[in-house]
C-alpha cells in the first residue's frame, strides 16, 4: 500500500496521540497504585513509573506538535513525492516577452501614477489578462495539488533535476536561471503558469497545459541576455488555473555586463564582400554561356 507524504504524517499524528493518552492514563494510575501500597520500596517504583510515563506523554505531545507544524513542510522540502520527472516540460516563451507593456493596462483603475506598480506586488497574486488569454488547458485545478518552496539556481541542475549550489542571492553575471520544485497530487492538461517579475515589472511569463504527472519534480526557467539580468528583487509566482499555489524570491546584485561584446561582431559581419561574391560576375560573362562544344559538332 502506498501512502503519500500528507497521509504519512496524519498517521504518525494519530499514533503520536493515542501513546500520549495512553502513557498519561497509565501513569496516573500508577501513581494512584502506588500511594495505597505500603511497602516502601514498591510504592516507590509504582510512583517513579507513574512519573516516567507522564514525562513520555508530554515527550509524544512535543512530538505531535513539531510534527504538526513543520512535518510536511520539511518533507516536502528534503524528499520530492516521486522522482518520476518529465522535466514538465516547461516551454520556453521568451518571444512572448514583448507582451509585457499590456500589463500596464491594470494600473489605470487608479489615478495617481505613483501607484501604477502597485497592482503587480499585490497580496493575493493574480494573472494577467494578457497571460490568461493564452490559456489552452483546464482551469479546474485539483482541490490536494501541492508544491513545495521554490529553489533557485543558475548552475543548473543534476540527473535528479535537483537544483545544484540553490541559493536566494546571486550576483551578476547571471545567464540561466531556474525555479525548482517538487509536486504531488497533480492533474494532467490542467493549466500552469509561471510569472517572473523584477521589482514588481512582469519580465518573463510561461504557460501550458501541465504534462508532468501526478508527482515529481519540476522547474520553470529563464535564459533572457546577459544584460538583461538587471539589479534588483526578483519574485516568481506558481499557479494552477487561476488559483495561485507558491511564490519565491531571490535578488541580483551588481551591475549586469555590458552589452559591448556585439560590437566587435559586427566587424566579424562586415566581410560583406564575401557576401557580395566577385565569382558571380565571372559566372555572367557570355563565352561559357555559348560553348565551345557547339562547334564539335561538325564531325
Amino acid at each position: 500500500m502506498a501512502l503519500d507524504i500528507h497521509t504519512g504524517i496524519q498517521t504518525a499524528l494519530v499514533l503520536l496521540a493515542i501513546a500520549l493518552i495512553l502513557s498519561f492514563i497509565f501513569g496516573v494510575r500508577s501513581i494512584i497504585t502506588g500511594r495505597k501500597i505500603q511497602f516502601f520500596r514498591m510504592r516507590h517504583q509504582h510512583i517513579t513509573r507513574g512519573w516516567r510515563l507522564i514525562f513520555f506523554s508530554i515527550v509524544w505531545g512535543t512530538l505531535g506538535a513539531l510534527l504538526f507544524i513543520y512535518g510536511e513542510p520539511v518533507a516536502y522540502h528534503f524528499i520530492p513525492p516521486s522522482p518520476t520527472v518529465t522535466a514538465s516540460g516547461v516551454p520556453s516563451l521568451t518571444p512572448t516577452i514583448t507582451l509585457t507593456p499590456t500589463i500596464t493596462l491594470t494600473p489605470t483603475i487608479t489615478l495617481t501614477p505613483a501607484e501604477s506598480y502597485t497592482p503587480t506586488i499585490t497580496p493575493t497574486p493574480h494573472i494577467p489578462l494578457a497571460v490568461e488569454a493564452r490559456f489552452e488547458g483546464e482551469l479546474t485545478p485539483p482541490s490536494e495539488a501541492a508544491f513545495s518552496y521554490l529553489e533557485f539556481t543558475k548552475e543548473g541542475l543534476d540527473a535528479l533535476y535537483r537544483p545544484i549550489r540553490p541559493a536566494t542571492v546571486f550576483e551578476n553575471p547571471i545567464g540561466h536561471m531556474y525555479a525548482v520544485f517538487s509536486y504531488d497530487k497533480m492533474e494532467d492538461n490542467v493549466q500552469w503558469t509561471a510569472l517572473w517579475y523584477r521589482d514588481g515589472k512582469l519580465v518573463h511569463f510561461e504557460t501550458k497545459p501541465w504534462g508532468g504527472g501526478s508527482g515529481g519534480i519540476g522547474y520553470t526557467d529563464w535564459e533572457p541576455d546577459a544584460e538583461e539580468w538587471l539589479p534588483g528583487t526578483y519574485e516568481v509566482q506558481i499557479f494552477i488555473g487561476n488559483e495561485w499555489k507558491r511564490v519565491g524570491f531571490f535578488s541580483v546584485e551588481g551591475q549586469p555586463p555590458t552589452h559591448t561584446p556585439t560590437p566587435s561582431q559586427t566587424p566579424s559581419l562586415t566581410p560583406s564582400p564575401s557576401l557580395t561574391p566577385t565569382p558571380i560576375p565571372t559566372d555572367t560573362p557570355p563565352p561559357s554561356v555559348t560553348p565551345s562544344p557547339v562547334a564539335t559538332e561538325s564531325p
